[in-house]
């Protein structure tokens, strides 16, 4: 499209009840940046309130119709995505301005290729607007969504504001503070650190020089009627309680906070152990990798120690090797790396085959380091790649000498396992000390930059593309191999879905796998591809520790939907009313999209309604049978990628995506029960 250029949706796609707008650019460092920003608008051109401003501090507005789903790296920079459910966009707003800033004094002529797509329900590209003449400006109205006739339509605007964010956000009627005070961590957020140690690297606090809103309090968690309006007395002080006597030295985990950065602009890249910049080729790629992982396992006990105890090493000093040359015929073999084990004088040693990006393991070479390793006496051959290994079904299919007594352990490791491990102790569970919890976030780094090629399990397989087809004409059937390669890529993508989310929240995130125990995994294979040829589904369930039921994941092939879904058992006392407007309380920032079910005795099953018409009216979904209550569904919906890689339309990213916007706006809020309201105290 063309600057002023303007499109009505239905033209162009008949999936677009909900879409998904993407902001990108890119820069010569790769390390540009802007922060993506949603306006609604009224039919007088300006916000009914604060809450209708969307971006970083406030990152979901019109009752969840408008979501910002975060950043994603590209090869050069980065690019935001924002899902907009239009047909839950309250009534009163006529327009939707959709716009990026910049802070710290940049400019939008630092960057380029400056650019917004939109994609309907299932991932189809529908609009792209390159903006232009964005040199001297600090913020970018990029495009805008507003209703005609009852239709939705999108108008590409490319307008630039030279007094920021702040400038644009109060031509349309939102308060702002540009006087923000910088965060300071609160008292449970602080951390130990060694001295002079500067904090390590952790997650982008909110800017401390750009604009804030004044956000009610509502929109910041507290009560409306908590908001202080006279000075409130000063707490009577309460003796603190004896502490404790410390027997070890405190763990050190990451900062919650960092300092403001010391950089005169953020085109100045921060100095990495690690640098990627220089990888050309996948050798160096796989090179480079052994190498950072191997060094960070040596240094930190922590992170060796859980990589090697799952393959029998013994807990001892470590010691790491790249490179190395080993005599194998007439040719000798250089395996990627050596791990080395010292355990009071004995030693154990794996040799380490890696593999980055999609590249495969090969059999020979895998082969000829087990014969190595089984003739000079080691334990283990470890191999590395994005591939996630099943259970009843390896990677590598290997010959075993039953002549020789010596027994070689054939191990894998996924990139997602090493980055989950990193996270887990970094994050949640610390380490010795803030040397090794910078060496492990430099590591992190590593991992998990665009150039790296360890982005773990990434493609969907050859057979992807053939068995959807096959689905939708009903052609395919059961039997045929290729859905048996489905499901397996299916269930590795939940493991390592399993492995991500773990990672961030620093709890136990497992499949659950309903079989008996002893059952084959590959006959529980086979018979899924049966369910699937049969059925067009794809269907998972995860365990979130802490978490009061299970998620479950439902991909339909046939409609290109995926579901994300929780039981939430209902044993509280009380009238089935109250019960359900409790549940609708704990959801009071969950989407507007959510599908709520009654779950009741018997096997019928009770009335069910999305969360926006149940708010005014939550008695709609008590069964009028008077059947008792056993517990609530709750279900998002999502379009489902097309591709079968993890790029932007991919079915990969889909599920991540999913997994995600469910767990953040739905799970969260209802793992801690329910707070009653003052008018529920008053009642006793």
């Amino acid at each position: 499209m063309v600057k002023g250029a303007n499109v009505g949706l239905t033209a162009l796609s008949e999936n677009v009840g909900s879409v998904v707008v993407g902001l990108g650019w890119s820069s010569a460092t790769g390390e540009g940046d802007a922060d993506v920003s949603v306006l609604l608008l009224d039919g007088d051109g300006k916000v009914r309130s604060d809450d209708d401003f969307c971006f970083y501090n406030n990152p979901v507005a019109g009752g969840g119709s408008v979501q910002l789903l975060g950043k994603t790296p590209t090869a050069d920079g980065s690019e935001d995505r924002i899902s907009f459910d239009l047909d839950a966009v309250p009534q009163e707003v006529d327009k939707v301005v959709v716009a990026a800033s910049r802070y710290g004094g940049s400019r939008f002529g630092e960057l380029h290729d400056l650019r917004l797509t939109l994609a309907d329900g299932a991932g189809d590209s529908l609009v792209r607007f390159a903006v232009e003449e964005a040199d001297e400006v600090s913020a970018v109205i990029f495009g805008e969504l507003y209703r005609r006739s009852g239709e939705w339509k999108f108008r590409a605007v490319g307008q630039g504001y030279a007094s920021g964010l702040a400038g644009l956000a109060t031509d349309y009627g939102v308060d702002i503070d540009d006087d923000a005070a910088e965060e300071t961590p609160e008292p449970d957020q602080a951390q130990e650190q060694e001295p002079g140690q500067e904090p390590a690297e952790a997650e982008a606090p909110p800017r401390p020089d750009a604009p804030v809103t004044r956000v009610p309090a509502q929109a910041t968690g507290a009560r409306a009627d908590d908001a202080p309006t006279a000075p409130a007395p000063a707490p009577v002080a309460e003796p603190k309680p004896a502490r404790r006597p410390r027997t070890a030295k405190k763990k050190v985990t990451l900062p919650r906070t960092v300092r403001k950065s010391l950089a005169d602009n953020e085109s100045w890249r921060s100095a990495r152990l690690f640098p990627v910049s220089a990888l050309k080729s996948d050798r160096e790629r796989e090179t480079r990798a052994t190498s950072v992982v191997l060094a960070v396992m040596a240094q930190v006990p922590e992170f060796g120690r859980r990589l090697t105890a799952g393959f029998g090493a013994p807990a001892g000093r470590m010691e790491t090797y790249t490179e190395v040359t080993l005599p194998h015929g007439e040719s000798p073999r250089r395996p990627d790396g050596v791990v080395r084990v010292e355990r009071a004088g004995k030693l154990w040693t794996a040799l380490v085959e890696t593999k980055t990006n999609g590249n495969a393991l090969k059999p020979d070479q895998v082969q000829a380091y087990m014969d190595i390793a089984a003739r000079r006496g080691y334990e283990a051959v470890i191999t590395l790649s994005n591939d996630v290994a099943l259970e009843g079904s390896p990677l590598v299919d290997v010959r075993i000498d039953g002549r020789r007594k010596h027994k070689v352990a054939l191990w894998h490791l996924s990139w997602a396992e090493v980055v989950h491990q990193a996270q887990m102790l970094i994050r949640h569970e610390g380490v010795g000390n803030a040397v090794h919890a910078w060496l492990l976030q430099e590591l992190l780094h590593y991992l998990q930059h665009e150039n790296s090629g360890c982005h773990g399990f990434q493609n969907m397989g050859a057979a992807w593309v053939p068995v959807r087809r096959g689905i939708d004409d009903e052609t395919l059937c059961q039997g045929d191999a290729r859905a048996l390669e489905v499901i397996e890529n299916w269930e590795r993508l939940v493991r390592q879905v399993c492995l991500r989310l773990g990672g961030e929240l620093g709890q136990k995130v497992l499949p659950v796998q309903r079989t008996r125990r002893g059952f084959d995994p590959r006959a529980r294979r086979t018979e899924l591809a049966d369910h699937l040829c049969e059925q067009g589904r794809l269907n998972a369930e995860i365990r979130i520790e802490g978490t009061p039921g299970v998620l479950s994941i439902t991909a339909d092939l046939r409609t290109g939907k995926l579901r994300t879904s929780i039981e939430i058992p209902s044993a509280e006392p009380g009238y089935p009313l109250s019960r359900v407007k409790r549940l609708i309380r704990r959801l009071a920032e969950a989407p507007a999209d959510l599908h709520i079910e009654t779950l009741v005795d018997g096997e019928g099953t009770g009335p069910r309604g999305t969360l926006e018409r149940l708010r005014p009216e939550p008695a709609d979904i008590v069964p009028k049978d008077g059947a008792q209550i056993t517990g609530f569904r709750l279900s998002l919906f999502k379009g489902m990628g097309n591709g079968r890689g993890s790029a932007e339309t991919g079915f990969i990213r889909s599920v991540d995506e999913a997994v995600d916007r469910f767990h953040a706006q739905v799970v969260a809020q209802v793992e801690a029960p329910a707070r009653r309201s003052r008018s529920e105290e008053a009642a006793g």
